[in-house]
């Protein structure tokens, strides 16, 4: 009876006991089988006990079955996880009982997972307390601190063991109706104080608890001074800020965005954005649904430095950089939108005036070479007109009234060629005197012919400065451009400069049409440029020797040099072309030196030789504008060792009388070396004996123009006969020039001429054709 009490009471037990011998299980109770979630004993009953004990608990219990020696021996009290049959697992408290006379052991299980549940709850509700950032402060009913966690400890700066037993409103420096924060709600603002005196903004909690309160005290004092920061940037900002709910309504406004957009901040609030009048870069209008913070609440999408021009209610308009974006982008769904804008009307004004400057000329405010190509490049393929325009002696204006007078004369023609232009034509000014009309009106060739006397009658008003009437004229190239035209606009301005040359060439004051034979020979003359200068290095160029018969004896008492150039490939080409060229490109002070040394040479070695002749050289006007001529002519008789007396430097009556006062300088120093000086072509410079007798020149040379009909008209014997008479009143001797009959001979020295020379008594040969070698 005993036994069967015994057995009934192990199988009624609440905690789970199981027998195991030899490690098999051997029984198992009713709340054993209930423990291990058994159906029936047959499923535990036979198993090792092992297989429900987890891993990381068999090795300590093992360690208790081997310490047990003695039967009845029970085992420490020891805690083990252990698993179902359906894998979970569970906590259980363990003791180990070593049964008597075999190896059999029996088990008691209590379940403790509740008891850990609850406990580490309570350990987890400590840590949090412990840890939390919030002061966490309990009371009593009437507001004694019964608790104070570590975080009221570092807010406030009192200790728990202070804390604890005093009056929480003490120790937070503010009154603490904790009934009344309940009533409203349960949670309010306050301003509590540390224990030094620091104020802090505080966000209060209070709930009830049966014997009082429990506070949460969270420190919003870095938020609160970061949000009136950011208040205050935002304010302080030059930037314009909106900012819009999700209904599209303007909730905030900065006051940059009620500078900018010229409206009161109460008139903005509660406004629908739309209300903003926008337009875009080309000038549209903005609808309602397409403005940049309604697509960006509807979309999501950023748009980000849009350029608009925003209209104000006083009617100006702003330009500004524009930015909307979500307000919160983490939150898609909140769809508040931020808009923030910059005024750029200000640089947008001076980027206009840059943009401009890089395009016009400061002087006369037409547009630049670098806009003239601009807008030929872009034609589209439409016929039109390019007229080059060249001021015609403007040179003459800067250099005797000053470059002021000249920038002012600019300026007037600039204005005039506006004036008379089309109001869609394009005036521009290339640089220097050189202007530019580009019309796509005006493109027949007659009424091309007429706007290019228009524009030279305009540019021919007299112009007022410095209480002169100045007096100006053009000469202009025209290029016709028609529709299929291929030219560059570079190739256009070069064909239109082309054919303005041409216009100089042919007389200035006048307009010229280009053509494509008129770019071939500017082509050629280009070439020819080139060849000539290679010609000064590569030997090309030589002279030639013409003599100079005196009429008396009929002995060559000089020879006149001149300068011959063998092409390698043309061969000989005519002075006549190709002494222009040197003199327009600034050659011929190079080439006038080299030949001024070889001609001195050549004769001082003749000289040498008993040849007692006169070396007569031309100058041209350039050569008389250099510097270095003097020197140049010093270092020649003295390299070559001709005599002065026997070298004679022949100018054009034309080069004399260009600049009277500065020929009359330099000629003074050529005079001084000792060398002989003549004016050449003369009766061809509208100039007088008189003037020329302050030149104290030597010779006279009568230009070929009045020899050639000297035998035939009396008109002409007339005035050589009054040159030579003339020329011998001031002691000058003449010399006839371009004799080419016997007749001519005679009647010159009848005249009573010096001097002659010409094909009729010897053409200009080489050196070692003329006097042998």
């Amino acid at each position: 009876m005993e036994a069967d009490s015994l057995t009934e009471l192990v199988e009624l037990s609440p905690d789970a006991i199981c027998v195991h011998e030899h490690g098999v299980l051997t029984y198992a109770n009713r709340a054993a089988l209930e423990t291990f979630a058994a159906r029936g004993t047959a499923e535990v009953v036979g198993r090792r006990f092992a297989d429900f004990v987890t891993e990381d608990s068999q090795a300590e219990l093992a360690g208790k079955v081997e310490g047990l020696t003695r039967p009845g021996q029970a085992s420490e009290p020891v805690e083990a996880l252990m698993s179902r049959l359906d894998g979970s697992k569970f906590a259980v408290e363990t003791v180990v009982v070593r049964l008597a006379g075999t190896a059999a052991y029996q088990v008691v299980m209590r379940d403790i997972t509740a008891k850990k549940a609850a406990a580490d709850a309570l350990r987890y509700q400590a840590a949090l307390v412990s840890h939390v950032s919030d002061a966490l402060i309990a009371t009593t009913g009437e507001g004694v601190v019964t608790s104070w966690n570590p975080a009221a400890e570092a807010v406030y700066g009192w200790t728990a063991a202070e804390a604890v037993g005093r009056r929480a409103s003490e120790l937070v420096g503010a009154p603490l109706d904790l009934a009344a924060i309940r009533r409203g709600g349960g949670v309010a603002e306050a301003v509590h104080r540390r224990r030094d005196g620091a104020p802090l903004a505080v966000r209060v909690s209070a709930a009830e608890m049966n014997d009082g309160y429990v506070l949460v005290c969270a420190d919003e004092t870095a938020r609160r001074r970061a949000e009136q920061n950011y208040r205050t940037v935002v304010a302080s900002l030059d930037e314009g800020v909106l900012v819009m709910g999700p209904t599209g309504l303007i909730e905030a406004a900065n006051p940059a965005a009620c500078r900018i957009l010229g409206v009161p901040e109460p008139d903005l609030l509660g406004v629908p954005c739309h209300t903003l009048v926008l337009f875009t870069e080309a000038g549209h209008w903005i609808p309602p649904d397409e403005m940049p913070s309604v697509q960006s609440r509807r979309t999501g999408v950023t748009h980000n430095g849009l350029v608009v021009r925003l209209r104000r209610p006083d009617g100006r308009d702003v330009w500004v950089s524009l930015t909307s974006r979500l307000l919160g982008p983490d939150d898609p769904t909140a769809r508040a939108v931020v808009t923030t804008f910059t005024d750029i009307t200000e640089t947008r004004a001076i980027s206009a005036r840059l943009a401009h400057d890089a395009t016009h000329d400061p002087l006369t405010r037409l547009a630049n070479r670098t806009l003239v190509l601009d807008r030929l490049d872009v034609r589209r393929r439409a016929a039109l007109t390019v007229l080059f325009l060249d001021l015609d002696k403007f040179k003459v204006i800067n250099d005797s009234l000053g470059h002021s007078v000249g920038d002012q004369v600019l300026r007037i023609v600039g204005e005039r060629l506006r004036r008379s232009s089309g109001r869609e034509d394009l005036v521009g000014r290339l640089g220097g005197d050189e202007f530019v009309v580009v019309t796509g009106e005006v493109t027949e060739p007659a009424e091309v012919r007429a706007l290019a006397e228009h524009l030279r009658a305009a540019l021919a008003e007299p112009i007022g400065v410095l209480g002169r009437q100045l007096h100006l004229d053009a000469s202009i190239g025209v290029v016709l451009v028609g529709g299929a035209d291929r030219r560059s606009a570079e190739d256009l301005l070069r064909d239109a400069d082309v054919a303005m040359y041409q216009a100089k060439t042919l007389g200035r004051g006048r307009h010229h049409f280009f053509d494509v034979g008129l770019r071939e020979r500017m082509q050629r003359r280009l070439r020819m440029e080139q060849d000539l200068r290679d010609a000064v290095h590569d030997g090309q160029l030589w002279p030639a020797y013409q003599p100079v018969v005196d009429l008396r004896t009929g002995e060559m008492v000089a020879v006149e040099a001149l300068l011959r150039w063998t092409h390698p490939r043309q061969g000989a080409i005519s002075p006549a072309e190709f002494i222009p060229l040197a003199e327009e490109s600034d050659l011929i002070n190079v080439i006038g030196k080299a030949m001024l040394r070889a001609t001195t040479r050549e004769l001082a070695a003749r000289r040498t030789g008993g040849l007692d002749l006169t070396l007569k050289v031309n100058l041209s006007a350039r050569q008389l504008d250099d510097p270095h001529l003097v020197p140049a002519v010093q270092d020649a008789l003295a390299s070559t060792g001709l005599p002065a007396a026997a070298l004679c430097l022949e100018v054009t009556e034309s080069a004399l009388m260009r600049d009277q006062e500065a020929a009359a300088e330099v000629l003074a120093s050529l005079r001084s070396l000792g060398v002989l000086l003549a004016i050449d072509d003369f009766g061809t410079g509208y100039s007088s004996l008189a003037q020329l007798r302050r030149l104290t020149l030597d010779t006279l040379k009568i230009d070929r123009s009045f020899i050639t009909g000297i035998a035939e008209s009396r008109d002409a014997a007339a005035i050589v006969t009054s040159i030579i008479a003339m020329a011998h009143a001031v002691d000058l001797t003449v010399i006839a020039e371009g004799v080419e009959s016997a007749e001519q001979v005679d009647l010159l020295r009848s005249l009573g001429c010096d001097q002659a020379q010409g094909y009729h008594l010897g053409r200009p040969v080489a050196a070692a054709e003329l006097f042998g070698q």
